[in-house]
């Protein structure tokens, strides 16, 4: 099966199409959103057709993009006042009709709620925000009852991996009649960065100022040393893997002190030297064990139907699958009956709003061209 929709793609895409053209509409304008609409301008130039914008949208304003220039929609978005009521997405998308594409660039769990909604009224969902199939076991299945019955697809490529052929290959070894024993990653790009160019020596906070201004965590790195994130992706992994794994099942530990977790926003940035003692101990003790430090996602099922689910910092020996890699690397291993001594490793880029922009994009064009 694809990566795209649970169901067979042109059988979906054949539902959905109506007479009208399809049009694009983006939620979302911050770094994912914004590289996400430069991808798409430098393609037009390049003479790839990509269907119209009917309008992109952000939590100030909505911008119906009447001059057909995405750019200068996202320019004039940025600049306007903040909005003085909440966001009302579910209001913005009564303009879409059956067969438009709704790209969500957003990392709100508001959006995310209506993704089930949009695909049963025949809306195709093209994703970056892990918390429509990442959060509660009722909205995952939601959303996969909405694509059978509106006939919509729903992009998530990006949501896991940023593109990589992760959710893809493991729903593709569903249908070929495998069954997912072990998955096992370095599912945060950011935290492999981090991990990647930590030495002991330099604080460890340093290096996640450096990785929230490069743009490879969350705007609130917390998201990302809490676990919370690696914790969705692991959920989205098992869902599509057959495994109705629930957030309360998995065990996290966070790299977060109590006071960094308690730390307003505003002080953050002044907090984040909690991590430097803690982060310095574990890389001792890794390196008197000759190991490297990751973040590890685990997934095991036995055969007696148990399950156990894991995110947290590891010390990988030389031998681990997952010990190889860099910068922002993501590298999933993955156990099933057809590689069961030897699992399948997909390795690549996991972090930045390029990679995570260029992932929807594509899950866009396989929507548009029927794949």
């Amino acid at each position: 099966m694809n990566n795209v929709v649970s169901l067979p793609l042109p059988a979906a895409v054949a539902a959905a199409r109506t007479a009208h053209p399809p049009r694009i509409a983006l939620l979302g304008t911050g770094n994912v959103g914004g590289a996400f609409v430069a991808r798409c301008d430098a393609l037009r130039a390049a003479g790839v057709p990509l269907p119209a914008f009917a309008w992109l949208s952000n939590s100030r304003a909505l911008d119906p993009c009447v001059d057909g220039v995405p750019g200068l929609a996202l320019e004039r978005l940025r600049a306007a006042p903040p909005h003085p009521g909440p966001w009302s997405p579910w209001v913005e998308a009564e303009s879409l009709r059956r067969g438009d594409i709704l790209v969500d660039a957003s990392a709100s769990d508001l959006v995310a709620g209506w993704h089930g909604e949009w695909l049963a009224r025949g809306i195709h969902v093209v994703t970056a925000n892990k918390l429509g199939a990442g959060a509660d076991g009722e909205r995952a299945r939601a959303v996969a009852r909405a694509q059978l019955e509106g006939g919509a697809c729903y992009g998530d490529a990006a949501t896991v991996g940023a593109g990589l052929p992760l959710l893809r290959s493991i729903r593709d070894l569903r249908a070929g009649g495998d069954r997912i024993r072990a998955i096992a990653g370095v599912l945060s790009g950011s935290l492999a960065w981090l991990f990647d160019r930590y030495d002991g020596r330099r604080p460890f906070s340093g290096f996640v100022r450096q990785a929230r201004d490069a743009g490879y965590t969350e705007p609130d790195p917390r998201e990302d040393l809490s676990g919370e994130d690696v914790r969705r992706k692991l959920l989205i992994l098992a869902r599509a893997a057959g495994i109705a794994l629930e957030a309360r099942e998995v065990a996290v530990e966070s790299l977060l002190t109590p006071a960094l977790a308690a730390a307003s926003h505003d002080a953050v940035d002044a907090a984040l030297g909690d991590l430097d003692a803690p982060l310095r101990a574990r890389y001792a003790a890794a390196c008197k064990r000759s190991a490297k430090l990751g973040f590890i996602a685990r997934l095991q099922c036995n055969d007696d139907g148990g399950i156990r689910a894991t995110v947290g910092p590891e010390a990988l020996d030389g031998a681990d699958p997952l010990a190889a890699g860099a910068g922002t690397d993501n590298r999933v291993a993955i156990w099933s009956d057809r590689y069961r001594d030897q699992p399948l490793l997909i390795q690549g880029p996991g972090a930045g709003a390029g990679v995570t922009a260029a992932a929807l994009v594509d899950d866009l064009l396989r929507i548009v061209a029927g794949r």
